[in-house]
């Protein structure tokens, strides 16, 4: 396998413009939350030296429940952020934080409601569920739209704290799950359930974008592009090639997870086809487009989560780095192996 990355970089070495001659560049690079499964292709490209190939020594920092990255961007502690969805962009650019989206890594968004396995028929058959758990960050965004636009009513509404428990002692409770995550310890503690995945529904947000500053788009292109392709390369490599070594890194930063948990995971973003689809398919991994992107913010105006007129979409992204097909090349060669 060693080989095999080794013939694909040199592969692409050309058109990329990786390797510098002298010191590699430092990059540090924020999460947000704690090794695994999602995170992925940046750990692959660490562990395999993609990022070294390319003239970046790169230092992953991991988010988590007593880390808080997002003001460390905008600080100049971390010179790219993993963020959750648009609507964090939104509110960055409504707060005249200079930020910018630079690539979209998910395709669609996991965010998700869960039930238990045969309880509803359908979607629309939630509307109905007597209770609905949700978090206090879930009030203020999807929620919204599902009530504006799906027909859930607040009355279905109690807080979810992040623990299973209520969930598994009640059949007809709904809750919201990462979709990726809260199915498979349901599934640990013995109850099969059925994910309803929000982006099926409409909720058409990026989601494990990467931001950066806007100064350093505006003064240091390169590096940010550099970046940007040695991490697409990274995620073809991680979902086509050999995983070990980024399973391994993931591991080290997070003991809890364990190989068996990481393959669940996977086969969860592969099932629901979470990462590469829609226009990454043939722009590649790490597409956008501003239709979409506009697209969701006036989702997210008709919902009532932002108010018309405080976003200047013109400073929430730019798809200068990414929709150029990098690394489509490297799937095709891993598929046909």
């Amino acid at each position: 396998m060693k080989h095999l990355l080794t013939a694909v970089i040199a592969a692409t070495f050309a058109t990329a413009a990786t390797a510098q001659d002298g010191e590699l560049d430092k990059v540090v690079m924020g999460t947000n939350w704690l090794a695994q499964g999602g995170h992925g292709g940046f750990y692959q490209a660490l562990a395999d030296g993609t990022y070294e190939d390319y003239g970046l020594d790169v230092e992953i920092m991991m988010g988590g429940p007593q880390m808080n990255n997002r003001p460390m961007l905008a600080a100049g502690r971390l010179d790219f952020l993993m963020a959750g969805n648009l609507l964090l962009s939104f509110d960055n650019v409504r707060n005249d934080i200079p930020t910018t989206v630079v690539a979209a890594f998910f395709q669609k968004d996991p965010q998700a409601l869960m039930a238990h396995a045969g309880q509803y028929e359908d979607f629309e058959a939630l509307t109905e569920a007597p209770t609905v758990l949700i978090s206090k960050d879930g009030q203020f965004s999807f929620w919204q739209w599902l009530t504006s636009a799906k027909g859930f009513r607040d009355e279905q509404l109690r807080p979810y704290g992040y623990n299973l428990a209520q969930f598994l002692g009640d059949e007809a409770m709904v809750q919201q799950a990462y979709a990726t995550a809260e199915p498979i310890y349901a599934g640990a503690e013995g109850a099969e359930v059925d994910v309803f995945l929000l982006a099926d529904q409409g909720w058409n947000t990026y989601s494990t974008t990467i931001e950066t500053r806007a100064e350093l788009v505006e003064n240091d292109p390169d590096l940010v592009q550099r970046f940007i392709n040695a991490s697409i390369e990274g995620w073809y490599n991680f979902l086509y090639g050999d995983r070990t070594a980024a399973y391994e890194a993931i591991m080290e930063a997070n003991p809890d997870m364990t190989v068996a948990k990481l393959e669940k995971e996977m086969a969860q973003f592969q099932k629901l086809e979470i990462i590469d689809s829609g226009n990454a398919l043939e722009k590649g991994i790490g597409a956008m487009s501003e239709e979409r992107i506009a697209a969701f913010h006036d989702l997210a105006v008709e919902a009532g989560i932002i108010e018309a007129g405080e976003v200047d979409l013109s400073k929430v992204a730019t798809t200068q780095f990414v929709n150029k097909g990098h690394g489509l090349e490297i799937k095709q060669r891993l598929m046909s192996n």
